[in-house]
């Protein structure tokens, strides 16, 4: 009787149990997790499965790469209903269920709310990945759809990074202090940073990386309870940063709701394989944050909704636009 290897797949927020003989290949562990999650095999990124730092070959064997009992494997893709429904979805259309500007205020200020903070700013533990530079500002970055298409096929991460990633990383830093705050786990977000080189490139620092953890639960009108990224978490840590110096950029504006003066929606970057050529929106942004970082003494005086028309004053004057 075979050996059997057991392996826990991640997708989608839930763990799939799948047990493997020492026969059984890649593309064997492909198609069971075709049948437990619907996503089919060529579908499949199987994110941290590597021979020898290379992903292995569908007829390579399991038992040559001495997995871990109960290794757990994170995979990305997409059913075919997604990417069905994302083909026939119109472009720019508005994003109604984010838009909560009636309840910001009314959220960002409640006592509820700024205790939860607090209990973040106490018991969330960062890891720190660079040092704190003397009068940087800070940028905090989302990753899905922002910075990267997590939900389309391809064979590479760089197939899905949105265009210009690195230069407009290399660009901010001369500015800004770069956090990543994503709403999925530290794993997640650790695997994403390598598979983008983002983690290892030598032109830019990231200074730490916030998870879901981090995140506080509100409650809005319109959509009931929601996870949102309260700034003061970063705050209530650093002295060094305030409203007055930190930009949140996201496409989710939600995620605002705690500092809704402090960030920046960008538009969602989707269907890479489509939008890959023309997507200048990185580009764009840095020259954005050039802007602010040399002309705008306080970020909240700037309504970053019309980031793309901003026009900056003399520098006592930068509010004003």
């Amino acid at each position: 009787m075979d050996n059997l290897t057991k392996i826990i797949v991640k997708w989608s927020g839930k763990e799939y149990e799948i047990e493997l003989t020492e026969n059984d290949t890649v593309l064997n562990l492909k198609q069971a997790i075709h049948k437990q999650t619907g996503v089919r095999p060529d579908r499949q990124k199987l994110l941290n499965l590597n021979f020898k730092g290379k992903p292995p070959q569908d007829d390579f064997k399991i038992s040559r790469l001495n997995l871990k009992p109960s290794f757990k494997l994170m995979m990305m893709g997409s059913l075919e209903e997604d990417i069905a429904e994302a083909s026939r979805a119109p472009e720019d259309v508005p994003d109604v269920v984010n838009d909560l500007e009636l309840e910001e205020i009314a959220i960002e200020n409640q006592e509820i709310y700024l205790s939860k903070v607090e209990k973040r700013i106490k018991e969330y533990d960062i890891k720190m990945l660079s040092d704190p530079r003397p009068d940087k500002k800070l940028l905090v970055l989302d990753i899905d759809y922002t910075l990267f298409d997590h939900n389309s096929p391809a064979e590479t991460g760089a197939e899905l990074m949105r265009p210009y990633l690195h230069e407009f990383l290399e660009s901010a830093y001369e500015d800004y202090d770069i956090v990543i705050w994503s709403g999925t786990g530290m794993k997640w977000i650790e695997e994403k940073m390598k598979l983008l080189g983002v983690s290892t490139n030598p032109n830019y620092k990231i200074l730490f990386y916030l998870d879901s953890l981090a995140m506080i639960s509100v409650h809005t009108q319109k959509d009931g309870i929601r996870d949102v990224k309260p700034l003061g978490v970063i705050w209530g840590k650093f002295e060094q940063y305030n409203s007055k110096n930190t930009l949140m950029i996201d496409d989710i504006r939600r995620n605002f709701l705690m500092n809704p003066k402090n960030g920046l929606r960008i538009r969602r970057f989707r269907q890479a394989h489509l939008n890959r050529a023309t997507d200048n929106e990185l580009l764009r942004l840095s020259k954005y944050l050039k802007d602010l970082a040399v002309n705008c003494d306080d970020f909240t005086m700037v309504n970053h909704r019309h980031w793309e028309k901003y026009k900056p004053k003399r520098r006592h004057n930068a509010g004003n636009s």
